[in-house]
């Protein structure tokens, strides 16, 4: 969706040309801009997310309760990103991205205790 918000509103001229030269700026509408931070926020903390996933799998310590642990990280995560490029309400979106960390801090501490 980055590309298609970017070439859509650079087409209606309502971009600058140059304005994604260095990544953002100023000259680029919030509607567009905001698919860009979505997609960011998608590369931070789930970062962590898809690690401890995959060390779960490769130490054999999957278990139902991880999976359906795993699953709510993504459904908040899928509900964080489809608040945030709609609505954009920011309680709403923070208590989201709240609790997917909480459910992502559980797994890492679930994980941890299991090794140690």
């Amino acid at each position: 969706m980055v590309g298609f918000s970017r070439v859509r509103a650079a087409r209606a001229g309502r971009i600058p040309r140059g304005a994604f030269l260095l990544g953002e700026s100023a000259d680029v509408p919030a509607d567009v801009a905001v698919w860009n931070r979505n997609l960011m926020n998608l590369l931070e903390m789930p970062l962590l997310f898809y690690v401890v996933s995959i060390v779960f799998f490769v130490t054999h310590q999957v278990t139902p309760r991880v999976v359906t642990l795993a699953w709510i990280y993504v459904s908040l995560r899928l509900a964080h990103s489809l608040v945030h490029v709609t609505w954009n309400r920011i309680p709403l979106r923070l208590l989201f991205y709240s609790a997917s960390n909480f459910v992502l801090l559980s797994l890492w501490v679930r994980f941890i205790s299991r090794v140690l």
